[in-house]
């Protein structure tokens, strides 16, 4: 399955010294909710979920599965996945990718930035604001841009927008929940598109730290992919085989 959106108001007059005191409030917001986070002790982690496809329309159902991923922080991943009877197997080392299809095909390639990415916005634990402000900006989400608005009814900080900005890369920031929405520009197989994902529905994982149970992907505003989590773990040392790319191959 392949994995973004937001805000411009145009300001009549802005100081000298306001980019850098909105960079200073979004790096604020980033260190406050690292610090709130920064006891929680996590290892790895596996998720139980169901995922629903649709069309690209964004209206209709096509299709629905289920899916199981399990990470092994900082740099492994393995996503485990069937659509329609049709079970695939996904390995992400650092910035390698390695895919075993439903036919027993394995195929390596580079790792896409919302892959790599994916683990950070999860499992957000053992990370600097530095880090995450500087991966932001990587991903063309401007710092020097932030403006506080509402979520569900609850405060957070847009970096990388102004009020009434559309279509633009932005972090909605929550203060406990941390990232509820991010929106970047990637390149997918067909084109560049603007690629949107929500969290939501957040329960207590451990600690301070919550994790969303609801996770929508829009592609240019459309629905593509909803992923409903059913159970989380943490801290049970899955085997280090299960990462092992030589694990993919037939027997």
């Amino acid at each position: 399955m392949r994995r973004a959106l937001v805000l411009p108001l145009v300001l009549a007059a802005i100081s000298a010294g306001a980019p850098e005191a909105l960079a200073q409030d979004a790096r604020a917001a980033v260190e406050a909710f690292v610090a709130r986070v920064s006891d929680v002790q996590i290892s790895d982690l596996v998720i139980d979920q169901s995922l629903t496809l649709y069309h690209p329309d964004g209206q209709r159902r096509v299709s629905g599965g289920e899916q199981r991923m399990l990470f092994k922080l900082p740099q492994r991943q393995r996503v485990e996945q069937t659509v329609e009877g049709q079970r695939e197997i996904q390995l992400t080392i650092g910035d390698r990718v390695w895919v075993r299809r439903a036919d027993g095909k394995v195929s390596q390639g580079a790792a896409g930035e919302p892959t790599r990415a994916l683990t950070h916005l999860l499992v957000p634990v053992k990370r600097r604001a530095v880090d995450l402000l500087a991966e932001w900006r990587s991903r063309g989400i401007r710092d020097d841009v932030s403006h506080v608005g509402r979520v569900g009814g609850r405060p957070v900080t847009v970096i990388g927008a102004h009020p009434g900005d559309r279509d633009v890369p932005a972090v909605w920031l929550d203060p406990d929940y941390g990232v509820v929405r991010i929106v970047t520009r990637e390149r997918l197989p067909n084109g560049p598109r603007l690629l949107d994902l929500t969290l939501s529905e957040h329960r207590p994982l451990v600690g301070t730290l919550y994790f969303p149970y609801r996770q929508e992907v829009f592609v240019d505003a459309k629905l593509l992919v909803l992923f409903t989590v059913r159970s989380v773990a943490i801290n049970t040392n899955p085997a280090d085989a299960l990462f092992d790319p030589a694990s993919l191959k037939a027997p």
